[in-house]
């Protein structure tokens, strides 16, 4: 899952002198864990879907709750993370959103325990509502934490540990969540099917407590680091920049792109064990399944780097294209085949994913002036189209198949390739 882009700080200034590298490994070095664990702690709902939705029996769309409850989060908490930053500061603001999310992280006892779906969707909110503030609050330091030509550089660098999280949160999900052994739920008696529905509600909580347990152990580290820069927002009229931002036509198509991309991206992993699994696909038990999760998510990896070298020859608008189109036939082989032609065709998706989320940004807020801080705003808070998209598929999955259901994304990814050929372009009008 690509993290928000440092351009969106574009109102920040550093109060604080040259940064000192020496002082600037330790908090580089806790930022890249933070960064490899946020996208770790967010592949794992791919794992918790059809977990979930064993346990409480839950048709298609009620198991997509988990990502509505999740990306939700984005949507609801993005623009007063934001001012709460302002008033304490971004070193608090890391510190508060690692105690949050460990909070979140410990609420997954309770609701293994009590075994009740709506805890599990709100210990999600609240894990999402404190990445949401790191998301907010980490970028500064990564541009900040050494020579301002490196900042680029820097944020390739902790964005692919990123990549990594995404890669191998699905691996320690499945071993630990999923069972080794497959259970025919149909040959148990009543008791016994409590029981067991028990035991896998339970099974979320010590990948979870272990979660907890390193981001608060994180938190405190941070909190006690010293020489840290001290980020200043700039003043703004922050009336004129929302009025003005929502004026710009390329940049309201790129919300819309945005909203797009991470709804598909999103919808596409939240499905692919139980497609992995479905019998006209592959008939794959759900521990490899789920392990297999990390070549949808690793393919991205690769492809963030594949992207950048292409860059350096191609426009990225061309490349975002071609992107789309290619995760379109991809969409449509996997929807319309079977057996590992319909495997690889969903997992390749995610290299062509790699470069959407930079490049619809980057395009979005070209050319933005002093209301690119508000266009950037409004790009952040489009991420809730996670939470939106994988409910429509879910309900989809239970009216015409789960297989067919994959067809929705390549709306997503039409709309992508058209923001690519046309929708980017600034309007004559525009500065």
């Amino acid at each position: 899952m690509a993290s928000i882009p440092s351009s969106n700080l574009s109102g920040s200034s550093l109060n604080n002198g040259p940064p000192n590298t020496q002082h600037s490994i330790v908090p580089l070095a806790i930022l890249t864990i933070l960064f490899f664990m946020w996208g770790f702690i967010t592949v794992l709902n791919d794992i918790l879907i059809p977990h979930l939705k064993a346990v409480f029996d839950l048709t298609h769309f009620q198991a997509s709750a988990v990502q509505f409850a999740f990306f939700g989060a984005y949507g609801v908490v993005s623009y007063p993370a934001g001012s709460l930053i302002k008033h304490i500061g971004y070193k608090k603001g890391v510190v508060l959103g690692l105690l949050i999310a460990g909070i979140g992280c410990l609420l997954f006892y309770p609701a293994g325990t009590q075994r009740v779906y709506g805890l599990f969707l709100t210990a999600l909110f609240v894990l999402a509502a404190g990445i949401t503030v790191l998301q907010v609050a980490a970028n500064p330091f990564v541009t900040r934490l050494g020579n301002p030509e490196g900042a680029s550089l820097r944020l390739t660098f902790t964005q692919a540990f990123n990549s990594l999280g995404t890669t191998l949160g699905p691996i320690f999900g499945a071993v630990l969540i999923f069972s080794a052994a497959t259970v025919d739920i149909s040959a148990l008696s009543a008791v016994e099917l409590d029981a067991h529905r028990q035991h896998e509600a339970e099974a979320v909580q010590l990948p979870y407590l272990i979660l907890a347990a390193s981001l608060i152990g994180l938190a405190v580290v941070f909190a006690l680091l010293k020489n840290l820069p001290v980020i200043v927002d700039a003043e703004a009229d922050q009336g004129h920049t929302a009025k003005t931002a929502w004026q710009h036509r390329h940049l309201v198509l790129g919300a819309l792109g945005i909203f797009l991309y991470v709804g598909a991206e999103v919808s596409i992993g939240s499905f692919i064990v139980d497609f992995l699994g479905d019998p006209n696909v592959a008939n794959m038990p759900k521990r490899q399944a789920g392990s297999m999760i990390s070549f949808y998510w690793g393919a991205a990896m690769v492809g963030r780097f594949v992207g950048v070298a292409l860059m350096l020859k191609f426009p990225p608008q061309k490349l975002l294209s071609i992107a789309a189109a290619s995760a379109t036939v991809l969409l449509i082989t996997a929807s319309l085949s079977s057996g590992y032609i319909a495997v690889w065709s969903v997992l390749a998706i995610g290299l062509f994913n790699a470069i959407m989320f930079p490049v619809i940004f980057s395009l979005a807020i070209n050319k933005l002036g002093p209301a690119t801080s508000q266009g950037s705003g409004i790009l952040c808070v489009a991420i809730v189209g996670g939470a939106i998209v994988p409910p429509l598929q879910g309900l989809l999955a239970d009216s015409i198949g789960l297989q067919v259901s994959f067809l929705l994304p390549v709306l997503c990814y039409l709309y992508i390739g058209y923001y690519g050929l046309k929708g980017y372009r600034i309007a004559p009008s525009q500065p």
